[in-house]
């Protein structure tokens, strides 16, 4: 190793800085360390040369000697005189980088402690009407409580769980391997709790130590006016029970509404198609017109064409937790008629004559249709 490039083991150019060899280290030793590599010997020797190398060049004297004369034999050993230890120390943090993939060195979150329950989600399917004024809703949930024997314990009653004397109630321990390159330290989920810090010697008759049961529980839901599909109520305190003390979940509600037969929503308001013929279009009408809260009558002016949109103020859907609703709009859609009788026919020819308008007729006694014959489809 001694006649090795240190600098082309780490990747770098001679006179690379402190930081730049640093960086390079941290990247090679995550990439070659033992512990990510178990058995591959490549991978071992490799993770010794760039210790080594990195022993060297993050030595300022050792640094300088080696630039000046090329050599790392410092003191008549191949491994130029330091001990085979990792100081981790000096790397500046070092231990976080091998924390991903070694499970920390002397330290990490204690587990054990309190952890909050888990979030739970019901789809909760509503008819339009619902939607539009609210409703109360009595849904079931099932889901993981404290057992209601021993407390949540996990213990039978009269006795308490001890703390495990493996770990000292932090669920962790800490783990040395004595590797060449020195001794290395990680820390892992205990064996012998699980990783609960906990030891129960006498477990609860109906949860079986476990602390937690699966209960159905019976819940009333208390849905706002004006909710639409895609909505989320959220029930708090009422998800899974925690651990070891810890709070509950939520629950979260998510609304689904089916779509009326009548009524299409935007928003807040409401649209509705409402049909007159081109009489009572022509000549003004007062139509029926359902709402949400019942009908109403509505006078159509004369001479309204098909499309025009009418509102009818406040019979739309409730603001969700506020006040005032939307609109309701009604869209006029004409009938144009597709047949018509005789008597019809003549009406209308009468209608036009009045207004000035001129048609064709047979005058030619070719078979040629004038233009109330391709309107109304006379033969």
């Amino acid at each position: 190793m001694a006649k090795k490039d240190y600098y082309e083991v780490l990747g770098l150019e001679k006179g690379a800085s402190d930081d730049e060899i640093k960086k390079a280290f941290r990247k090679l030793a995550i990439k070659y360390h033992p512990d990510k590599n178990p058995g591959d010997k490549k991978a071992e020797e490799s993770f010794k040369e760039i210790n080594e190398a990195y022993q060297v060049l993050s030595d300022p004297q050792k640094k300088a000697q080696y630039d000046q004369f090329g050599t790392a034999d410092f003191n008549g050993n191949g491994f130029g005189g330091f001990d085979g230890g990792f100081d981790f120390s000096e790397m500046g943090g070092f231990g976080d980088i091998f924390e991903s993939f070694f499970g920390g060195f002397g330290g990490g979150r204690k587990k054990g402690g309190p952890e909050r329950g888990a979030d739970l989600e019901y789809n909760l399917n509503l008819t339009f009407e619902e939607a539009v004024f609210g409703v109360e809703k009595e849904i079931s949930v099932t889901k993981s409580e404290n057992c209601e024997t021993c407390r949540g314990t996990g213990a039978k009653p009269g006795t308490s769980p001890r703390t495990c004397d493996k770990c000292n109630g932090s669920g962790q321990i800490r783990v040395q391997r004595n590797t060449p390159l020195g001794s290395f330290v990680s820390t892992t989920t205990c064996d012998k709790c699980g990783g609960k810090g906990k030891i129960i010697d006498t477990p609860c008759n109906d949860c079986h130590g476990r602390g937690k049961q699966r209960k159905n529980r019976k819940i009333k839901v208390s849905v706002p006016a004006g909710v639409d599909s895609g909505n989320i109520i959220p029930l708090r305190g009422q998800g899974e029970h925690g651990n070891n003390g810890g709070p509950p979940g939520d629950l979260y509600i998510r609304i689904s509404v089916a779509p009326s037969k009548v009524f299409k929503r935007k928003g807040f308001d409401i649209y509705i198609d409402s049909n007159i013929s081109m009489a009572k279009a022509a000549l003004g009408t007062e139509i029926t017109v359902p709402t949400v809260d019942g009908d109403v009558k509505y006078s159509v002016p004369a001479g309204t064409q098909s499309g025009t949109l009418f509102r009818l103020r406040g019979k739309g859907v409730p603001r969700v937790n506020s006040t005032g609703r939307g609109d309701q709009y009604v869209n006029i859609v004409v009938d144009i008629p597709k047949s018509l009788n005789e008597k019809q026919k003549e009406a209308l020819k009468l209608f036009m004559e009045a207004s000035g308008e001129e048609f064709e007729d047979h005058k030619d006694g070719k078979d040629k249709k004038g233009f109330m014959d391709k309107i109304f489809g006379n033969k």
